[in-house]
């Protein structure tokens, strides 16, 4: 049996604005939209992994915190954190810590979306920590700060 990840789920209390940050600084794509009031959506982000965004009725001020129990964050893949960094910021990104070393190898640089959950850039190389071709190849349509070099993977058995 293979398994595979498609979609993470997102609960917003602004769908809409969710959605249109992860267009505008992303490169997101919508592919599906309920029609409700609140819409819920499903996003494409660069052809590797789907957020479905849906309207949440509960909030905690820790949304952003990294050590609260549970799903903590979205990591972005990328072959040049300091890039995608500028990248980010012209996008209106505010980056408010330094790179910090990534688990497994490499540097990892975190920020918020607009509704303060956590996501962070990755930038690793080659090493004998993790296996690369697990965690290379974004789609082919990723803008140029956002692709890495490789084929995409095929789900993993288990």
């Amino acid at each position: 049996m293979n398994f595979a990840v498609e979609h993470i789920g997102l609960a917003a209390r602004d769908t809409v604005a969710l959605k249109d940050w992860y267009e505008e600084v992303l490169g997101a794509r919508e592919v599906f939209n309920d029609g409700k009031s609140p819409p819920a959506f499903l996003l494409d982000i660069a052809g590797r992994l789907m957020i479905e965004i849906y309207p949440g009725d509960t909030s905690v001020d820790a949304t952003g915190n990294n050590k609260l129990a549970g799903w903590r964050h979205l990591a972005v893949r990328v072959d040049s954190i300091e890039s995608a960094r500028a990248e980010l910021t012209r996008r209106g990104v505010i980056f408010d810590e330094s790179n910090k070393p990534a688990g497994g190898g490499g540097q990892v640089l975190f920020f918020t979306d607009c509704e303060g959950n956590l996501l962070h850039l990755v930038e690793r190389s080659e090493g004998p920590m993790l296996d690369r071709q697990h965690h290379e190849g974004a789609a082919r349509s990723a803008p140029p700060w956002q692709r890495v070099s490789g084929p995409p993977h095929a789900p993993r058995r288990l």
